[in-house]
């Protein structure tokens, strides 16, 4: 099974923890806000499986998100609310069966061409929604009513659905932990780091592939069907390339190839958003937040190769490196 980080254990489980008692605190806009955040986490985690552990740079996430959202509005009826327990896993399978797709078609291709295929068909479906009657065209569609209405998981409720959403939060990623410790996770891992030797010692990559795929698309679908119900509204930019430029960047801020580095990515950036965008920190400049954003994401790149889980190590070597390029005492500097 390998080593277990400690570490990196009580990390994972002091952020859950600190989430699960934010609520005491909070404001309701903290809430939304926080939500907002673990949904995008969510989805950061479902690209961490294809980039950071599979090695395919998939630029089409925002089509699965897109679509498992769509299908939780356009299978709710204008009338009444329906139930959570069919909605949800109905929008997990809309998202899932696209990704198998995509995945047959696109996994046949390898590098640039992998992300422009990926690319193409999220572009698909973008457009879809976008220029056809079925998702509302540019206006998108509302939900009408919030699924478990007058039930005890009410999701119209905000602080049911933070916990809602904070129970699927730490099932993902309990849930690609264990895939990735397991067979299957080995051989991704191999994949990752050199497919042809893989295919040398008789795996057969693609199915792998196709199931890590489809795995991906099926997590994103279920940050669809979150993002759906907490904001009551979906429209085509959801499934915008921006929107899984944006989720690359959050995993590579992170740090690639770790599960938590995709949670603190998603955490960071999204705050960094709400940072820059403020107008009483900014002013007039919170106008052009995409400059600071920018800027700040480069300097963290600089700075730090490894994203953000590299900064604890970095500040531990920190005084040896120090130690190491200060002059001893008595030695001549050379200008």
């Amino acid at each position: 099974m390998g080593h277990i980080d400690k570490g990196k254990l009580l990390f994972t489980g002091g952020v859950f923890l600190a989430l699960a008692l934010y609520p005491l605190v909070a404001e309701s806009y903290g809430i939304d806000l926080v939500t907002k955040i673990m949904i995008y986490a969510m989805l950061a985690l479902s690209l961490e499986l294809l980039v950071g552990s599979t090695g395919l740079v998939c630029f089409g996430q925002a089509a699965f998100f897109g679509i498992g959202a769509y299908a939780a509005v356009l299978l709710s009826p204008e009338s009444e609310a329906v139930g959570w327990w069919w909605l949800l896993p109905a929008s997990v399978t809309a998202a899932a069966l696209y990704a198998l797709f995509v995945g047959a078609l696109s996994l046949r291709t390898k590098g640039v061409y992998f992300i422009m295929v990926t690319l193409a068909f999220a572009q698909m479906a973008y457009y879809v929604v976008h220029d056809t009657p079925l998702g509302g065209g540019t206006d998108g569609i509302y939900l009408y009513f919030k699924p478990g209405l007058d039930t005890p998981v009410d999701l119209g409720n905000p602080y049911i659905l933070y916990f809602f959403t904070l129970v699927f939060l730490v099932w993902t990623f309990v849930f690609l932990a264990i895939l990735l410790r397991s067979h299957f996770g080995r051989v991704l891992a191999g994949i990752r780091i050199n497919e042809q030797r893989m295919q040398a010692s008789g795996f057969s990559t693609y199915p792998f592939k196709l199931a890590a795929f489809v795995t991906s698309g099926g997590i994103a679908g279920l940050a669809g069907f979150l993002f759906a119900v907490q904001d009551g509204f979906v429209n085509p930019e959801m499934m915008s390339w921006h929107l899984s430029g944006a989720l690359l960047v959050m995993i590579i801020l992170g740090g690639l190839g770790h599960l938590h580095g995709a949670l603190i990515g998603a955490f960071v950036f999204v705050f960094l958003q709400e940072f820059f965008k403020s107008d009483e920190v900014f002013g007039e400049f919170a106008k052009h937040w995409h400059l600071g954003l920018g800027l700040t994401i480069i300097a963290c790149v600089a700075l730090l190769p490894r994203g953000l889980v590299g900064l604890p190590e970095m500040l531990a070597s920190a005084p040896v490196w120090f130690q190491q390029t200060r002059p001893r005492q008595g030695e001549e500097q050379t200008a």
